[in-house]
C-alpha cells in the first residue's frame, strides 16, 4: 500500500496544499496549548482537555502511518491502540463518557450537554481520517474544536452561539465532505480500502487494524476462519457472490458491458473473499470502489452503515446519535446539501454512468439489540422530520438522474460471525451450503406456486396460536395469463440464497393485520411487532419493546416507518427455503438470521418502495418466458407526475416464520380457495418436496427426545 494514500490530494494546487499544511500545524500546536491552559471554567476544563488529548492522539496515528513506524508495531501494540481509541464508548465506560448525551447533560445541563456530546461524537469521526491520512480533514475538526473552546475562554457562552458554530461548520464544509463522499463511490482510484485488501498481507492479522475500525473477535475470528478454509471453498464463496451480480443484469435485461465500477460493501474480516471477488469482477470489466461507512454528521444517515465497517463499539452510542443532524437541519441547510449533490453529479456525469451498483456481504450472529430511549439524545422536530424525508426523496431523484435505476443492479449475500456461538464453524459451512442450493429445483417448485397464484384475486395469510396475523393481499389482475405473470420467480441472483417468489400488491383492497412475535430488522430487535393496513397503507402500529406505549410507537415510527406518517405495502412474498429455516431451528439462531435469509423462511411483507423502484418500466421476464407485470402500485405510478410522492427511499422486509402460520391461500374471483400452505407445511401439489427438510428435522428431533437429549 502506498504511504501517500489519503494525503492532501496530489491534484490540489500547491497553494492549497501549503495552506492546509500550515493550518494543520497551527491547529496541532494550539491543541497542545489547550491541554495545559486553565482559561476555561469547570466543569468544562476537563472536557476540553480530554477533547484536545483525543484529537492529538489522532494526529500521532497519522504521523506513524505516514513515516512507516505504524507498520512496525506488533499485533499486541495494535490491539492496545485500537482498544484505547474506542474504550471511552464501550458499554463498561459509556455511562461516564461525554459521548453519552445522558451523562453530558447531567454535567453541563440540557442544552450545552447535547451540544458538547455531539462535538465529541463528531471528533470521533476523525478516527477514519487519521487512518486514511487525511490531515486536511483533521484540520477541519481541530479548528472546530478550537473555535468552540475559544468561546468558553473567560466565561460560559450561550448555547445558541455554540449551535451556530456547528451549523456553519456543516454548511461551510458540506462541499468538502459531501463532495468527497460521492466521488469515493464513483472513482476506483480513491479507494483506500481496496489498497488494503489487495496490497496487505492477509496472513498477518495486523492488516485488520489498518482500517481504523473497532476490531473484535468477530472480525479476527472471521479472518482466521477464512484463512483455515481451502482455496476452493473461498473461490466458491466469491463465485456465488459475483455470479449473482452478473446474472442479476442478465435477468433484468440490463447491459453490464456499459459499466466499469462495482460498489463493494462488506464487514471487516472477509478480505480473502473480497480479494477473490475483485478478481472476478475485473474479468467482467469492473473495478472496485470500497469506501468507509460514513462517520460525520454531514454524510451519515442515522444508524445505517453503507460501505465497509468494523464492529460497533457500542450500539447504544450509535442509537443515541442517530439524529444529531437535528442540531443543524433547516431548509437552508437541506438546499445547500442538495445543491452540492447536484453539482458533484453534474461534474461527474460520465463517471456516474459507469456505476453498476452495490455488491453487499452482510453478516449475522450478533446478540439482538433493543435500545434504551434517552430524552437527552438529539431528536428531529416534526418540521425537521419533514425536511429529512424531503431530502431523502429529492436526493434520490438527483442520484437516479445520473445513476439510472433501469441500468444498475445489485447483489447481497450473508455469512455468520463467531459471536453466533460455539458451533460457528459448522454454521458457517451450513450457510455456504444454503447459499449454493440447487436453483433449478426451486425454480420448478416455485413456478407451481406462481401458476396457482396467477389465478387469484387476493392472497389470505392467517397466523395461528398467539400470532394475530390476518391479512388479505390484493393481486394485480392479468390481462393475458398466457404471456403475463404476477409473481417473480426469484432463483438466487441478486438476493442470495434462493427461495422466494414476490410481487407488488395492489394497494386498494389490501387490508388486515400483520403480526410477528419477534423479529430483527436493520440490527434492531422488535417484540410483538404489529402493523395494521387499510388499502395497502399502514394505519396503526405498535410493538412491546418498552413499557410505555408512546415509546413503542415512536420506536416503530423511527425505525420501520422511517418518520413517514404511513408507508404502503410495497412487496408481498412467500419464502420457500425450508433448508434455511431448519438450519435456524437446528442451531437456535432464528433471531440472528439476517432478513436476507429470514425472508426466505416464510411469507414476508415489505413496507416502503416496491422491489422495482426507479426501474418499473424495464420489462422483466420469469425463466418460463412470461413477463412480470405487477411492478407498480397506485403510489409508485405517481413518479410520472411527482417522483417525491412516489418513492419513500426505504424497503423493510418483515417475515412470519412457518411455525406461526395457520394458512396461506389464494382466492380466485369465483371464490375458489387454493391452499398453498397449511399448519406450516406446503400442501399445493408439486411443492411437497419443500417439506422434506422440515420432516427430516422433526424426525431427528424425535430421535433426540427419545435419547434424552
Amino acid at each position: 500500500m502506498s504511504e501517500n494514500q489519503g494525503r492532501i490530494p496530489e491534484g490540489a494546487p500547491e497553494s492549497e496544499k501549503e495552506g492546509y499544511q500550515e493550518r494543520y500545524d497551527l491547529s496541532v500546536a494550539r491543541l497542545k496549548e489547550m491541554q495545559a491552559e486553565d482559561t476555561t471554567a469547570e466543569p468544562f476544563r476537563d472536557y476540553f482537555r480530554q477533547m484536545a488529548g483525543f484529537s492529538l492522539g489522532l494526529t500521532e496515528i497519522t504521523r506513524q502511518i505516514m513515516d512507516g513506524s505504524w507498520h512496525k508495531l506488533s499485533l499486541e501494540e495494535l490491539q492496545e491502540g485500537n482498544l484505547a481509541l474506542y474504550a471511552d464508548i464501550l458499554p463498561d465506560h459509556y455511562e461516564k463518557s461525554y459521548a453519552n448525551p445522558e451523562y453530558a447533560v447531567s454535567v453541563f445541563g440540557e442544552e450545552m450537554g447535547k451540544l458538547l456530546s455531539f462535538l465529541y461524537t463528531e471528533l470521533r469521526g476523525g478516527i477514519a481520517y487519521a487512518f486514511e491520512c487525511r490531515p486536511d480533514y483533521l484540520t477541519i475538526l481541530n479548528e472546530l474544536l478550537i473555535q468552540v473552546y475559544n468561546h468558553f475562554e473567560g466565561g460560559i457562552p450561550k448555547p445558541e452561539s455554540i449551535q451556530d458554530i456547528f451549523y456553519w461548520y456543516a454548511s461551510d464544509y458540506c462541499d468538502v465532505f459531501l463532495t468527497d463522499r460521492i466521488e469515493e463511490q464513483l472513482y476506483p482510484m480513491q479507494s483506500f480500502a481496496a489498497d488494503v485488501v489487495l496490497c496487505e498481507d492477509l496472513d498477518d492479522e495486523r492488516y485488520l487494524y489498518r482500517f481504523g475500525e473497532y476490531i473484535t473477535e468477530n472480525e479476527l475470528g472471521t479472518a482466521r476462519h477464512l484463512r483455515s478454509l481451502p482455496l476452493e471453498t473461498l473461490k466458491k464463496m466469491a463465485d456465488v457472490y459475483t455470479e449473482g451480480y452478473r446474472i442479476g443484469f442478465i435477468n433484468t435485461g440490463k447491459d453490464l458491458s456499459k459499466k466499469s465500477v462495482v460498489d463493494i460493501r462488506y464487514r471487516l474480516g472477509f478480505e480473502r473473499v473480497v480479494k477473490l471477488a475483485i478478481e472476478n469482477f475485473e474479468k467482467m470489466g469492473l473495478a472496485p470502489v470500497i469506501y468507509r461507512a460514513a462517520s460525520g454528521v454531514v454524510t451519515k444517515r442515522g444508524q445505517r452503515k453503507v460501505g465497509f465497517w468494523g464492529a460497533a463499539a457500542n450500539k447504544q452510542y450509535e442509537y443515541d446519535h442517530r439524529q444529531d443532524e437535528a442540531l443543524i437541519l433547516d431548509k437552508r441547510y437541506m438546499e445547500r446539501k442538495l445543491d452540492v449533490l447536484r453539482h458533484v453529479y453534474e461534474e461527474s456525469e460520465r463517471q456516474a454512468a459507469q456505476y453498476a451498483g452495490p455488491a453487499l456481504i452482510e453478516t449475522f450472529g450478533e446478540k439482538p439489540f433493543s435500545p434504551q430511549v434517552k430524552k437527552e439524545a438529539n431528536i428531529y422536530t416534526e418540521a425537521q422530520r419533514s425536511l429529512s424525508l424531503a431530502y431523502d426523496s429529492r436526493s434520490g431523484q438527483i442520484t437516479n438522474q445520473y445513476i439510472k435505476g433501469e441500468e444498475r443492479s445489485f447483489t447481497i449475500i450473508a455469512f455468520p460471525v463467531p459471536e453466533i456461538g460455539e458451533q460457528y464453524a459448522e454454521i458457517f459451512d451450513e450457510v455456504i451450503r444454503i447459499n449454493t442450493l440447487d436453483a433449478k429445483l426451486y425454480e420448478t417448485v416455485q413456478q407451481r406456486m406462481i401458476d396457482a397464484l396467477d389465478q387469484g384475486e387476493y392472497v389470505h395469510v392467517l397466523g395461528k396460536g398467539k400470532n394475530e396475523t390476518d391479512i388479505r393481499v390484493k393481486l394485480y389482475p392479468l390481462e393475458d395469463p398466457e404471456k403475463e405473470t404476477v409473481f417473480e420467480n426469484c432463483v438466487a441472483d441478486v438476493n442470495i440464497p434462493v427461495g422466494e417468489i414476490f410481487t407488488s400488491p395492489v394497494l386498494e383492497g389490501t387490508e388486515g393485520v400483520l403480526h410477528v412475535s419477534r423479529v430483527y430488522l436493520n440490527e434492531l430487535q422488535y417484540r410483538d411487532l404489529k402493523l395494521t393496513f387499510r388499502d395497502g397503507r399502514i394505519t396503526d402500529y405498535t410493538c412491546s419493546n418498552f413499557e410505555n406505549e408512546e415509546d413503542n410507537r415512536k420506536y416503530v415510527s423511527d425505525n420501520v416507518l422511517h418518520d413517514h406518517p404511513t408507508l404502503p405495502l410495497g412487496e408481498f412474498a412467500i419464502g420457500t427455503n425450508t433448508t434455511a429455516y431448519v438450519a435456524g431451528r437446528k442451531y437456535q439462531i432464528e433471531e440472528e438470521l439476517p432478513i436476507l435469509i429470514a425472508e426466505k423462511t416464510g411469507p414476508h411483507f415489505a413496507v416502503g418502495d416496491t422491489c422495482y423502484s426507479w426501474s418499473e418500466d424495464v420489462r422483466v421476464y420469469n425463466p418460463n418466458g412470461k413477463e412480470i407485470v405487477a411492478k407498480d402500485n397506485s403510489i409508485s405510478r405517481l413518479r410520472k407526475e411527482d417522483p417525491e410522492k412516489a418513492y419513500f427511499q426505504c424497503h423493510t422486509d418483515i417475515t412470519i416464520p412457518y411455525e406461526e402460520l395457520d394458512e396461506i391461500s389464494v382466492v380466485t374471483k369465483e371464490g375458489k380457495r387454493i391452499i398453498l400452505l397449511k399448519n406450516g407445511r406446503f400442501v399445493l401439489p408439486g411443492t411437497e418436496v419443500l417439506n422434506e427438510p422440515l420432516e427430516r428435522w422433526e424426525k431427528d428431533a424425535e430421535g433426540r427426545n427419545c435419547n434424552g437429549q
